[in-house]
């Protein structure tokens, strides 16, 4: 099966660039940005040679992994566009519970989440299966002609493969049983991103986006640790606020808003971290 755009996503004036193999799918978006591209274009691949995560990090997409990158050159505030990495999570929820079969992956019960979803939301970017990271989300910008930008929103999927080497677990869907391949999972995510994004609704439906995703929250309520520029600080996870910021509440009362930083849950906030 090769790659392609749901209807409704295709009714909606997006398209589609795929690959067999790309360095990175972000940056070859953003470079079409900077040509010209004027957005909605998904750029899609099952392997990557050069993908990166957060801080730099690198994000392994051997053959068979889904990498996708939409591309968008929204009219808005950058500090709002800011928060489509949170309409990405609930948008590749959604795909997932739509092409796993329900009883193939079970909810995770570890402590780290609140039991209600087999697909849970890790502020501020990653998409957890059984406790573990299945998925991770990437935005970068770019500035362009006119003080116009553009947001490339990177997705990176698990489906047969997981890195082994890592300092939190992670998984796969073939590791957890589950058949879908990642032309299946796209398919899937191009028509769940366009519902969420119509609730966003350029930044107006916002409040709504939050309310769905602290309904997938991981840890929710739970014991929380956040490393931040090396420092680490400890709490209950309350909560995230209007902008979409995490908060958390620390162990003398106090409310802590948390712009950016590498949450861990349960036992690993109890340790060290």
């Amino acid at each position: 099966m090769a790659f392609r755009l749901a209807p409704t996503a295709a009714s909606e004036g997006f398209r589609l660039e795929a690959h067999d193999s790309v360095g990175s799918t972000n940056a070859l978006a953003l470079e079409h940005a900077r040509a010209g591209d004027p957005g909605k274009l998904w750029v899609v691949s099952k392997k990557q040679e050069s993908g990166r995560g957060r801080r730099g990090r690198a994000w392994a997409t051997p053959e068979g992994n889904l990498a996708a990158t939409l591309l968008l050159v929204p009219g808005g505030e950058l500090r709002l566009a800011a928060t489509l990495g949170f309409v990405a999570g609930l948008a590749l929820a959604d795909a997932l519970d739509a092409v796993v079969p329900k009883g193939r992956i079970a909810v995770a019960l570890d402590g780290a989440s609140r039991g209600r979803n087999r697909f849970e939301l890790k502020w501020p970017n990653d998409v957890l299966a059984s406790g573990a990271k299945l998925a991770g989300i990437l935005l970068e910008s770019a500035m362009l002609e006119g003080g116009r930008f553009a947001v490339a929103i990177g997705i990176g999927v698990n489906v047969v493969a997981y890195p082994e080497d890592l300092p939190y677990p992670a998984t796969s869907l073939r590791a957890l049983g589950a058949t879908c391949d990642a032309e299946t999972l796209f398919l899937a995510l191009s028509d769940a991103w366009s519902e969420n994004a119509r609730l966003w609704d350029d930044g107006r439906g916002l409040d709504a986006i939050r309310k769905r995703w602290l309904a997938r929250a991981a840890g929710l309520g739970g014991e929380v640790a956040v490393r931040i520029d090396g420092n680490v600080v400890r709490g209950v996870f309350e909560t995230i606020d209007e902008d979409c910021r995490f908060v958390i509440r620390d162990d003398e009362g106090s409310v802590l808003t948390i712009a950016a930083g590498d949450v861990h849950f349960g036992a690993v906030a109890s340790a060290r971290v």
